[in-house]
Order: C-alpha cells, then sequence, then structure tokens
C-alpha cells in the first residue's frame, strides 16, 4: 500500500476510477483531468490499488510544482501566456465562477497526525461543464465534525479546498484563440527569457567580484613585499617598528573577538554597567603597553649597554627598569580588581586569563623576533623567507598533486603538498641563505639603530659565516678530478649552511601548526578570518600566525647554539655602574690611567 508522509492513503472507488491523464504521456505540464459524477450515497467504499494511488500521487507532486513555477513567475510579472483549446465543450469556468453546489469528492478519512495533501488539479465534469480546482487534503485535526446523517451516507468524506486565488483575467483565453474538436487538454506556455536574462547578469556579478578580489589580493601582495624590501632597506629601527605595528594589530584583532556587551548577565542582581564593556579597551591596552615596556626595556639594556650605562639621563632607568615594570603592572592590576562588576564576574576573570595569554603568545613572540632583527638582520630576514616559501611551495604541490587531506582544521591541505613543500623549502634555503650571508648588513649584529643598507658596515663575523674546506676522500677526489678535467681534492662549505638546513625543516613541518592552531581558533569562533587588516587577505593574525613560532624558535636556536659570549665594553661598563661604589670607580679610572701610562699610551 502507497503512503503519503508515513501513514496510508485510503480513498473510495469511484475517486480513483475517476482519474485520467491526457494522451497516456506523464510529465510535469500535463493537466489531469478529474471526471466526478453524481455520488450515490449508498455506495460501498471500496480500497483502491496500489498503482492508482501512486498514479494520483506522481500526478499531485508534478502539478504542484508547476503550480509552484506558475504563481513565482506572476508575482515577479513575467509574462504567462495560457492558450485552451477545447473541442464541443463550453469554455473552462475560472475559480471566481465556480459553484458553490459542486459536490465534495469522496475520499476516506486519513489516519490521525496525517499533513494536508494537494491533489493535482483537474476538470470536475459539474453539469457537462470542465471546472479547474485543486484537491486539498487538510489533517483530521483541522476537518470539522460531520453530522450523524452524512456519517452513515458518506463516510469519512472531506471536502474541497478552495485553489489560491489568481487572477481570472490571466487565466482566461484570449479572444483570438481557435477552438479545436476532439481536444480536450490545455496547453501553457511560460516564457523563461526573463529568468535566463537575470541569470546571466547573475553570474557575471559573481565572475566580476572574484576578479576583483584576485586584483585586490594580489595588488595588496605585490604592497607588502615591496614595503617589506624597503624597510629592510632602510634599517634596523624600521623594521623594529614594523614588527612593533604588526604585534600591536594582531592584539588588537584576537582580543576584540572577547566582549561582555552581548553577554548576559550570571544572575539578576547586576550592578548597571553604562551601556559600556566591563572589561575596558583601556586595562587591555595598558596591559598590553606594561609589557612592552620590561620586554623592549630588557633588549635596549642589554644590546646597548655602552649608551645606556654612559648616560646620567637613562641610568637610573636602566638600573630600576625591573622594578618600574612591577609597579605600573600593580597599579593594573589594582584597576582590573576596580572595574569588576556583579554578574559579569565570571566572564570578566576569563577576559583577564585570556589577555595574559594573549600577552604570552603576541608580545613575548613578537619579543624574541625584535632579538633575532639585533642579533642580526639575516637571523630575521632568512627564517621570515622560509615561513613564506614553505607556505606558497604548499599551496603550488597541493594544487598541482594535492589529493589527501592532512589535517581536519585545514581542509584544503594535502599530504602531497605537505610533502612537497618541505623538499623544495630546503632547497629554497640553502641557495637564499647562502646568497645573503655575504652582505656585513645582514651579518652584523646592531651597534647603532641609524645605519642603513647603504651605510659602511663591518663587524668580525660569527664563525659560522666563514667559508671552510672540507676534504673529500682521495678515490672520490681522484673521480671527480677525471670526470671534470681539474683537480677536485675540497668542497667549500659555511657552517652556516648547516644551520639552514635545521631552520628550513623547522619552517617545513613545525611552523605550519602556528597556522593550524589559528585555523582551530577560527573555527572556535565560527569566522573565517580575523579581521580585514590586510585588504584581500584578512587579518594580521592570518599572515603572522607561523611567523611567530619561527621567530621563537629562530631565537632559542641562535642563542643556544650560534651565539658567542664575549667581553663586551658595554658588559664591562654594566658591571662597573652597577656593581661598584663611586670610590671604587675613580680608584679603577686611576689604576687604567697608570696602566696605559706604562704602555706608552698618554691619557689626557
Amino acid at each position: 500500500m502507497s503512503r503519503v508522509a508515513g501513514h496510508p492513503v485510503v480513498a473510495s472507488k469511484t475517486t480513483f476510477d475517476a482519474l485520467t491523464v491526457d494522451s497516456g504521456e506523464e510529465s510535469e505540464e500535463d493537466v489531469v483531468v478529474v471526471s466526478s459524477p453524481e455520488i450515490s450515497s449508498t455506495q460501498q467504499e471500496l480500497k483502491p490499488s496500489k498503482s492508482a494511488i501512486k498514479k494520483a500521487q506522481k500526478l499531485a507532486r508534478a502539478e504542484k510544482r508547476q503550480q509552484q513555477k506558475a504563481l513565482a513567475k506572476v508575482q515577479r510579472g513575467h509574462t504567462i501566456e495560457i492558450a485552451t483549446k477545447s473541442s464541443g465543450r463550453s469554455p473552462p469556468v475560472t475559480p471566481s465562477n465556480l459553484s458553490e453546489d459542486v459536490p465534495p469528492v469522496q475520499l476516506a478519512e486519513f489516519s490521525p497526525k496525517m499533513p494536508a495533501t494537494t491533489l493535482p488539479a483537474a476538470d470536475l465534469l459539474m453539469n457537462g461543464t470542465p471546472v479547474e480546482r485543486a484537491v486539498a487534503l487538510p489533517p483530521p485535526d483541522s476537518v470539522p465534525p460531520s453530522s450523524p446523517s452524512e456519517d452513515q451516507s458518506q463516510p469519512g468524506l472531506v471536502p474541497l479546498a478552495p485553489l489560491p486565488t489568481i487572477d481570472s483575467e490571466k487565466l482566461a483565453p484570449e479572444s483570438g484563440d481557435k477552438h479545436e474538436e476532439g481536444q480536450a487538454d490545455s496547453l501553457v506556455e511560460v516564457s523563461y527569457s526573463a529568468t535566463q536574462s537575470q541569470a546571466v547578469p547573475s553570474q557575471d556579478s559573481e565572475k566580476a567580484k572574484k576578479r576583483q578580489s584576485f586584483i585586490t589580493r594580489t595588488l595588496w601582495t605585490f604592497i607588502m613585499i615591496g614595503g617589506f624590501i624597503g624597510l629592510l632597506l632602510l634599517g634596523h629601527a624600521y623594521m623594529i617598528l614594523l614588527v612593533m605595528l604588526c604585534q600591536a594589530l594582531v592584539y588588537r584583532e584576537v582580543t576584540a573577538l572577547f566582549s561582555l556587551r552581548a553577554t548576559k548577565p550570571e544572575s539578576s542582581d547586576v550592578e548597571d554597567v553604562g551601556g559600556k564593556d566591563p572589561w575596558s579597551k583601556t586595562l587591555n591596552w595598558y596591559f598590553f603597553a606594561v609589557t612592552n615596556y620590561f620586554l623592549y626595556g630588557e633588549s635596549i639594556i642589554y644590546y646597548f649597554k655602552h649608551v645606556v650605562f654612559a648616560d646620567a639621563q637613562l641610568l637610573p632607568f636602566a638600573t630600576n627598569h625591573r622594578m618600574i615594570s612591577f609597579v605600573l603592572y600593580t597599579i593594573g592590576f589594582m584597576g582590573f580588581v576596580m572595574s569588576l562588576k556583579k554578574g559579569y564576574l565570571k566572564q570578566q576573570f576569563g577576559l583577564f586569563c585570556w589577555v595574559h595569554m594573549s600577552l604570552l603568545l603576541i608580545v613575548v613572540s613578537s619579543h624574541f623576533i625584535v632579538n633575532n632583527i639585533l642579533e642580526g638582520m639575516i637571523w630575521f630576514w632568512v627564517p621570515a623567507s622560509l615561513v613564506i616559501c614553505n607556505d606558497v611551495f604548499a599551496y603550488v604541490w597541493g594544487i598541482t598533486l594535492g589529493r589527501t587531506p592532512l589535517i581536519k582544521l585545514s581542509p584544503k591541505k594535502t599530504v602531497e603538498g605537505f610533502v612537497g613543500a618541505v623538499w623544495s623549502t630546503l632547497i629554497f634555503g640553502v641557495i637564499w641563505g647562502t646568497y645573503f650571508m655575504r652582505f656585513d648588513y645582514m651579518i652584523c649584529p646592531v651597534h647603532d639603530l641609524g645605519i642603513s643598507a647603504w651605510s659602511h658596515t663591518q663587524c668580525t663575523p660569527n664563525p659560522v659565516f666563514v667559508w671552510k674546506d672540507w676534504a673529500i676522500w682521495k678515490p672520490v677526489a681522484v673521480f671527480l678530478s677525471t670526470l671534470f678535467g681539474r683537480s677536485i681534492n675540497t668542497i667549500p662549505y659555511a657552517p652556516y649552511q648547516f644551520h639552514l638546513l635545521l631552520l628550513a625543516f623547522f619552517a617545513s613541518l613545525v611552523a605550519p601548526f602556528g597556522g593550524f592552531f589559528a585555523s582551530g581558533f577560527k573555527r572556535a569562533f565560527n569566522i573565517k578570518d580575523f579581521g580585514h587588516s590586510i585588504p584581500g587577505h584578512g587579518g594580521m593574525t592570518d599572515r603572522m600566525d607561523c611567523q611567530f613560532l619561527m621567530g621563537v624558535f629562530t631565537y632559542v636556536y641562535y642563542s643556544s647554539l650560534v651565539r658567542q659570549h664575549h667581553v663586551t665594553v658595554g658588559g664591562v661598563l654594566q658591571t662597573i655602574v652597577s656593581g661598584l661604589t663611586l670610590e671604587q670607580q675613580l680608584e679603577l679610572i686611576a689604576d687604567l690611567k697608570r696602566y696605559l701610562g706604562t704602555q706608552g699610551i698618554t691619557v689626557p
């Protein structure tokens, strides 16, 4: 037995015997004719066949789709041309001319909770006149109870619902139509030219939008590359300012995700916050400023001891830097406690923890990147280039050979792209780093923030940048000498090239997980980008997610395995100023003059 919405359908035999289809063809445009002769109250209710029920349901669905399309076209102002051709019959009666004496079609009562169902429109023969109507089957809850006499003669009858109102002038045949004998079906012709004309502009606008987005993204890519190279040539001070600007934008984008304005209070006992966020932005940026003061103050004191400890005005700040930083942080902590409001305590403490975590991940990482710049521009420029190179090659190999998904957090990442980017970054890293290690401007630590790429910079290079010769095994040397026709006994290399391999491995294997972390973070907040700081690229966080992790690793790697610890003038001066009293300092100066005099050096 056929089912409608999970319930069996039962109808009287006289109803389904009257269902016929013109021309024997079934399509969405066919018009179904339902003949409804006078129904006797003494007819016995019989169960219809399965094929009749399936056919009725199929035609009902087709007619419903046809009616929805026609109504949609009428509402949009499209032209609907209906040409009705009939033979030997009266013209069709519009819904407004229907008689109220039309007998209802006998249908057996539906099972409980049956949803309303609409059968296709048909020509109900009423006194020899075809009438277009729709058979609506409402749920049993909405059917009014019938009288006892009606229950005995016509059990379970459901009256017809009126057809949705449509302008009769649009449904009436045009005056110029000719009626032909032997044809009782209606031909509906709908013009789709308007729909097609609207679809084409829609597709064109979408293509134009994608093209504009691609142009914007490409333009800002070249702007960022050009600006980055320009600041690199201008000097270390400009690169430090760039890093501080990037960290400020990232901090703003991350902390902007948390706000109490749209948060519901925890209880009914809530203090009035005056329409402002109880966790004030002033406190957010206050902690940001204090953290920067402490971290960058430490860097300045360490790398510019010869300047800071030689200036009497800067000396108090240098010797008491950490105490000043702690006092400033304590003031912010007290301000936070004073800003607590009833009803928002849990959210405020959560935001307090989140701000400190943001400071750890963003500001501390940026501090290490600035230290890399001060140790030598090459320790910042090359690692950042390796991350960018890995990202580009992962995209290229992914769209070329990518088939296997890598991680669910980033569905577009593939195993093929990941592996291909590893090898490509290794080759690129060795070539790229070997080229830039030839310039003193790139490898010399900073002693003067006023220098640029056009300044004459000289220093004693770190031993990792000094070229060495590796002796080739004798049989291999003989083979190579015979093959190339000249003596080949050694291979030149620089220890920095081995460090480049390790940096490239980290940039390819570990740094991408910073991007995966950011992807998971965005999914947690159901956002596509962290912001719109860079047109076409999203927010600054979307571009710096891997750079932070790479910068921290580079600093730890350099300070542990590469940096050489020497006694410097700044270090000695710091020890003298902070560890000796004034009398001891004068005694040291007298002894130093006596020593220089014995060496033949006259000190004024």
